[in-house]
């Protein structure tokens, strides 16, 4: 007896390590289909867009460009004439995104303005990491005539004018002593 008490026990370990190996069952957005695991929204780095991007011209100083863009990201301590302005944001239900724009300072003079590819004006950012999605029909928040007429009429209870008022559920002594 102690050979099927050991498959019994090595069964389930076989399964995981055969479910595990098998690449084609797992997917970066779920596992097997059915659970779609949490992923932590990261956002790191200096939203840039094309607005603030063409506030920045050469010539200007560093403490000019900093009060357009922000500080930046990166900053090398052996090449303090380079400024990068990275972002990054993975969020689920979303495209991630990695932008980068490097500027190149010359005795706290910008020459250059360097970048990969097309920066998103301010909505187009928005729209893009929005992950609300509207239902699509709206509720509808009224009733229709026969919907109106097929509702209960309600009851008013009888009002009694010469009734006293019930007297408390319960008696509590004072919080302070009667003077």
């Amino acid at each position: 007896m102690p050979l099927p008490s050991v498959a019994l026990r090595c069964a389930p370990l076989f399964v995981a390590t055969a479910i595990g190996g098998c690449q084609s069952l797992q997917s970066s957005d779920n596992f097997l289909g059915v659970i779609t695991p949490y992923r932590v929204e990261v956002v790191q780095g200096n939203v840039v867009t094309r607005e603030q991007a063409a506030r920045i011209k050469t010539g200007m100083s560093q403490a000019q460009v900093r009060d357009v863009l922000g500080s930046p990201l990166l900053v090398d301590a052996f090449h303090t004439d380079r400024w990068d302005y990275v972002f990054t944001i993975r969020r689920q239900g979303a495209k991630s995104q990695l932008r980068r724009l490097v500027l190149m300072f010359d005795a706290d003079k910008l020459i250059s303005i360097e970048g990969d590819g097309q920066l998103p004006g301010e909505r187009e950012f928005v729209a893009s990491i929005d992950t609300y999605k509207a239902p699509a029909t709206p509720p509808k928040l009224a009733l229709t005539e026969e919907q109106i007429k097929a509702l209960p009429t309600p009851v008013r209870p009888a009002v009694a004018t010469d009734a006293a008022p019930p007297p408390p559920a319960r008696d509590y002594p004072p919080l302070e002593p009667l003077r």
